[in-house]
């Protein structure tokens, strides 16, 4: 019997995971944003640009769910986030 459930609201999450560590368990929620890991500077580092990113969405009127990739990396890049180049990633 196939599920006739409608699906619900798109969501949306920032995820940051801090991979250096200092002993500390540290996990940060908020809205739009989960933060788990790192040292305290890191840790800092990650709430300070998911706080801006919800600051610059505010300012847009919009939501996390509601912006384009285009938009989202707009944002990331105007709160200090950018991509990996190709050789960090191998």
């Amino acid at each position: 019997m196939a599920n006739s459930k409608k699906p619900g609201p798109r969501k949306a999450l920032l995820l940051g995971i801090g991979l250096d560590s200092d002993g500390h368990k540290r996990v940060t929620t908020g809205k739009n944003f989960a933060l788990v890991g790192g040292t305290k500077d890191t840790h800092a580092e990650m709430t300070e640009k998911a706080l801006k990113m919800n600051e610059k969405l505010d300012h847009r009127g919009k939501a996390l769910h509601e912006v384009s990739r285009e938009e989202f990396d707009d944002i990331a890049h105007e709160v200090g986030l950018k991509r990996p180049d190709a050789d960090q990633r191998n």
